[in-house]
C-alpha cells in the first residue's frame, strides 16, 4: 500500500478518531510557539463542518508542554523562557461548551536548564517535571515540591509518567532507562520516590520510552539502532527484573527518535525525522513505513485508547493514521489461539475477530 493511500485515509478519519480519544476527554490541546497561544477544541464538535475552538493566550512566553488534568477541568503548561509550570482552570458554559480559561497558579522555578518532560499522574496525585540535565522534580497539585530525584544520566532526553500513575521513567545518555515508583500511604499522603528497576540491554543512549495501557509492558528506542519490548509486570520488590520479550532493529533517519506502544503491546511505532515506521512485537519485523509526513520532524507520536489509530504532531498539524499493523497482529494472534482447544463461544469470538480485521484491511487496500 502506498504512503499516499495512508495519508489520504488519515485526513478522512482525523475528526472521527479524535472524537473517540478517551484520554482527551473534554477537549484537545495544540500548542503554537509563534503566536504564544493554546487552542482548545471540544472533541464532540470535531465531526462538524465548523469547528469551534477556545484560544488561551500565554503571557509574554510560549509553552513547550501542554498536559490535561485527569478530570479535564484544568491543564498545565511549561513556559519556555520562565522555565516554570502554570496551571489554567477551564470553565464551562451552560450549554456544555468551554467558556474560558483562567490562570490559577504558577509553580516556583525548579530547573536551571531546559525541561524535556512534564506530566500529570493519571491518579491525579502529583505532577512531574524533568530538565535535560539530571534534576527530576515531583510536585503536589498546589506547586509544592514533594521530592527531587537525580536521574544520574548526565543528559536526560526523556521523562514520563506511566498510565497507571505509579511509575516515572527517565532515559538519556546512559544505555538504560531508569524507573521509580511514587509511593503514597493508604490515606493518600506522599511517602517517597523510590528507584525500583531499570530497562537494560542497549549499547548506547535511550532516546525514548513508551507504555502499554496498564503499564505491564514498556518499550525503549535507542541510539544503537534497536528498540526493545519489556514485560514489566514483575515482583520488583522481591528483586525480579523486567523480562526482555523482543528486540528489533530500526532505520535511523534523524539524530533523535520517538517511540509509541499500542495499548495491547502488539505494535511498536517509531518516529524518526518525518517518517513513521510500524513494527510487530509478535515477530519484531518491520511492517511498513510512512515517509515525509511533515516538512519538519515529527514532534510527538501516540496511540488512541483503543489502539486503532496512531496520532502524530509536527509543523502546525495533528495527523492520524490507521494502525494497520495492529489489525494484522490481531489476525495472527486470533489464528494462533484457534489452533488451541477452545470453547465454542471463544472459537466464535476469535473467528469474528479474524473476519472483521480481514474485511477492514480489504477496505483500506481498495482505497
Amino acid at each position: 500500500m502506498s504512503n499516499n493511500t495512508y495519508a489520504r485515509h488519515s485526513r478522512q478519519t482525523t475528526s472521527r478518531v479524535l472524537k473517540n480519544l478517551s484520554h482527551w476527554r473534554v477537549a484537545l490541546t495544540r500548542q503554537f510557539i509563534i503566536d504564544r497561544a493554546v487552542l482548545l477544541w471540544d472533541s464532540k464538535d470535531l465531526t462538524q463542518k465548523d469547528i469551534k475552538s477556545l484560544r488561551v493566550n500565554i503571557e509574554f512566553d510560549h509553552p513547550t508542554f501542554v498536559k490535561w488534568s485527569p478530570d479535564s477541568k484544568a491543564f498545565i503548561i511549561h513556559k519556555f523562557n520562565e522555565n516554570a509550570i502554570e496551571v489554567y482552570k477551564i470553565e464551562k458554559k451552560k450549554d456544555g461548551w468551554l467558556g474560558h480559561a483562567t490562570k490559577a497558579l504558577t509553580f516556583p522555578k525548579a530547573h536551571e536548564t531546559d525541561v524535556i518532560g512534564m506530566g500529570i499522574a493519571g491518579n491525579g496525585k502529583y505532577i512531574m517535571s524533568c530538565s535535560n540535565k539530571t534534576d527530576l522534580v515531583v510536585w503536589d497539585l498546589k506547586g509544592q515540591k514533594l521530592a527531587q530525584v537525580d536521574t544520574y544520566l548526565m543528559t536526560t532526553t526523556c521523562a514520563k509518567i506511566s498510565p497507571c500513575g505509579r511509575f516515572i521513567v527517565a532515559s538519556g545518555f546512559a544505555p538504560d532507562a531508569r524507573v521509580w515508583e511514587v509511593l503514597f500511604s493508604k490515606s493518600g499522603e506522599f511517602q517517597e520516590v523510590k528507584r525500583v528497576f531499570d530497562l537494560t540491554g542497549h549499547s548506547s543512549g535511550v532516546y525514548d520510552v513508551a507504555f502499554d495501557a496498564d503499564s505491564s509492558h514498556m518499550a525503549t528506542v535507542s541510539k544503537d539502532g534497536t528498540w526493545k519490548l519489556f514485560d514489566t509486570k514483575i515482583e520488583y520488590k522481591k528483586g525480579e527484573d523486567p523480562h526482555l520479550k523482543i528486540t528489533g532493529k530500526y532505520h535511523q533517519a534523524a539524530p533523535h527518535s520517538l517511540i509509541a506502544l499500542s495499548p495491547n503491546a502488539e505494535v511498536v511505532v517509531i518516529a524518526t525525522g518525518s517518517s513513521l515506521a510500524f513494527y510487530s512485537t509478535l515477530t519484531g519485523h518491520h511492517d511498513y513505513t510512512i515517509d515525509n509526513i511533515y516538512s519538519g520532524r515529527i514532534t510527538s507520536v501516540l496511540f488512541d485508547a483503543m489502539g486503532k489509530y496512531v496520532l502524530t504532531s509536527g509543523d502546525k498539524y495533528v495527523r492520524v493514521f490507521h494502525n494497520v499493523t495492529g489489525y494484522r497482529c490481531s489476525i495472527a494472534t486470533a489464528k494462533d489461539k484457534l489452533k488451541q482447544q477452545q470453547t465454542s463461544a471463544t472459537k466464535e469470538r476469535l473467528e469474528k475477530i479474524v473476519a472483521d480485521c480481514e474485511a477492514f484491511l480489504k477496505t483500506i487496500e481498495k482505497k
